[in-house]
């Protein structure tokens, strides 16, 4: 292998282990923690809301410090308890 092509090589591998921001996953997250506010979860499910905005907050902090897939990672832990917090709202609510 040519020299230049072991670079290129080295190169093109050094810009996939860098990562892509998870745009989906923080939307999908700020969605889930919007829906549950909407939602009443925020009196009925302040645990589990007030860990949604904390994980989203968190995934907001990676995100703008580069550390994409821990942004990921909190991003959908955050959507996770966001979407636990509408269903245990929606137990709670009357019918």
């Amino acid at each position: 292998m040519k020299k230049v092509q072991l670079v290129a090589l080295l190169v093109l591998f050094g810009l996939s282990a860098c990562g892509v921001a998870p745009v989906q996953e923080m939307s999908d997250a700020r969605q889930a923690v919007r829906a549950a506010h909407d939602a009443g979860a925020e009196q009925m499910a302040m645990d589990l809301y007030q860990q949604a905005e904390t994980l989203l907050d968190q995934a907001v902090k990676e995100l703008d410090e580069g550390r994409y897939e821990q942004a990921r990672k909190a991003a959908v832990s955050a959507k996770k308890a966001a979407l636990e917090a509408i269903e245990k709202t929606s137990h709670q609510q009357p019918k």
